[in-house]
């Protein structure tokens, strides 16, 4: 797994071992950010992570010119992974690690964000409770199956890679840029 564009191109990331975390392929994270790019959403853009895993959605964020990233993950195996991915990609300096889970981090209420990365484990059915609490202007929603979303929510674009299903959503409303 690498970085796959930006400032810290090509630096290899870690992921923790076991089958707890899943990182998203540099084939579905190029995909992903080349459409964000398309939405002018990255450049600038306050950032959240959720379920971040390994970072390597956040990290690409931050490579391709996110001003800033949350990265919101409880396990310590995968917080350690964070750490060192941040350090490797020399982002670091523009991060935050919550270690609660997304459900406790959005209960705290937490401040808007332009872009909310969501990369749940794909047995995930908590979608429209997450997505109601979630102050984003952007969300990006992966999973094997597409994500339906709640009333209050439109989607932008739907988008499959393989067996990985990636559904852009808006506030309903907003409007692309």
């Amino acid at each position: 797994m690498r970085v796959v564009a930006g400032t810290a191109r090509g630096r290899r990331l870690v992921a923790p071992a076991g089958r707890g975390t899943r990182p998203t392929s540099d084939r579905v994270r190029e995909s992903i950010f080349n459409a964000l790019h398309s939405l002018g959403a990255v450049e600038d853009a306050t950032v959240v992570d959720l379920f971040a895993g390994s970072g390597a959605l956040g990290i690409e964020a931050l490579s391709r010119g996110a001003a800033h990233c949350t990265f919101v993950e409880p396990a310590p195996a995968a917080v350690a992974a964070i750490r060192t991915n941040l350090t490797t990609a020399g982002v670091a300096e523009r991060a935050t690690i919550d270690t609660r889970t997304a459900e406790s981090y959005l209960a705290a209420h937490p401040a808007p964000v332009d872009v909310a990365l969501c990369d749940p484990p794909y047995d995930f059915a908590g979608w429209a409770a997450l997505l109601a609490r979630l102050p984003a202007g952007l969300v990006v929603c992966e999973s094997d199956r597409p994500v339906e979303l709640p009333p209050g929510w439109d989607a932008a674009r739907i988008r499959r890679y393989g067996g990985t299903v990636v559904t852009f959503g808006r506030p309903a409303g907003a409007h692309e840029t």
